[in-house]
């Protein structure tokens, strides 16, 4: 029997985690968790009990694997997912999701900005027929001014471009009813944006004020072209709005390009033309080839993506046995040789 059914019994809750660098930050995590996973009552007077933690290994550079390995062997809640290797951050998030069995998921990152304790106001804000509660935070996040900038201006040109006010609320740190997450991670297809995904099957949906933490440990493995790629990914996941906007920039282009001719026509009448047209004819031909360019390369996205699904690229692969990240190999210093001995190799000085 759910709780549904009895509203007398604790809601359970899986907490997935996308593993990428969490060798020192996993551990503050799960110590964070552990209270949860007793009967926990929210401020609306039901209660909940965290039944699991999913750690999804996402292939990392560090020894994330021997971390998540012992946490399991400690803890009888935390449940290691490995990847074959590394497919980002929504990717991993699935695959957590479709191992989740509670009644709600609650997605959280690894890097201890998100806390925890903040699930059971998130829990309340889950009344009956609300299927998603999003963290909302309350100050910006600890990033530099110019991280911060590029991520306002990125989302509200997606706000602009997709006609969708909720692109600028989505958050990583998420409640989602259990069907809903289970059924969403069974059939999303290979590049689908997360969020886009959960707004194309749910109703109704609110939003927790959260505060965000310092990191702690290495900081965001994403630069800045992973987040330009997380970006385009958000457009192109988002449905058929850019095409629709490059009809309309082809309106555009064609009104321009008749205000030009009439304005050629006006000076061929009426004002003398000296030897000139150069500067007015490469103006017109980049900006309509910019135009031709700009349309064929949306739509060669939009193909690529529709061939990656037809082709059967999987979104994720669970494995049963963690992939070791591949080691960094440092070269040798100047006057020095490598010895090789085994599996490994050191450098001696050369002496001579």
């Amino acid at each position: 029997m759910s709780f549904q059914q009895n509203p007398g019994l604790a809601a359970s809750i899986s907490i997935v985690v996308p593993v990428y660098r969490g060798e020192h930050t996993l551990r503050p995590l799960i110590q964070e968790i552990l209270p949860l996973t007793r009967h926990t009552e929210a401020t609306d007077g039901r209660s909940f009990v965290v039944s699991e933690v999913i750690l999804v290994h996402d292939c990392g550079p560090d020894r994330s694997q021997e971390v998540i390995r012992q946490l399991a062997v400690e803890h009888f809640f935390v449940k290691p997912v490995w990847l074959s290797r590394n497919y980002g951050q929504h990717a991993a998030t699935l695959a957590g999701m479709a191992s989740a069995l509670g009644d709600y998921v609650v997605t959280i990152d690894e890097d201890g900005q998100q806390n925890p304790a903040e699930i059971a106001a998130m829990f309340a804000h889950a009344t009956e027929g609300v299927q998603v509660v999003y963290g909302k935070p309350i100050a910006p996040p600890p990033h530099g001014w110019f991280r911060n900038g590029l991520s306002y201006g990125a989302k509200r040109i997606a706000t602009v471009l997709l006609g969708a006010p909720e692109v600028a609320r989505f958050n990583s740190f998420r409640l989602i009813d259990g069907e809903i997450a289970r059924s969403l991670a069974a059939y999303c297809g290979s590049g689908v944006y997360l969020d886009i995904a959960l707004f194309w099957v749910t109703a109704r949906v609110s939003y927790c004020p959260t505060n965000l933490r310092p990191e702690i440990g290495p900081g965001s493995g994403y630069s800045l072209p992973k987040l330009f790629r997380h970006f385009w990914q958000l457009l192109l996941t988002s449905g058929t709005r850019p095409l629709r906007l490059i009809t309309v920039m082809g309106f555009c282009s064609m009104t321009l390009a008749i205000f030009i001719t009439i304005s050629v026509i006006w000076d061929k009448f009426h004002t003398e033309i000296p030897v000139r047209g150069w500067a007015s004819l490469v103006i017109v031909v980049a900006f309509f080839s910019g135009c031709i360019l700009v349309a064929l390369g949306v739509l060669a996205e939009y193909l690529a993506q529709t061939m990656t699904i037809v082709m059967g690229k999987p979104l994720y692969l669970v494995c049963t046995k963690p992939t070791i990240p591949v080691p960094q190999v440092v070269p040798p210093l100047h006057g020095e040789k490598k010895v090789r001995s085994g599996p490994t190799s050191v450098s001696t000085p050369t002496v001579g």
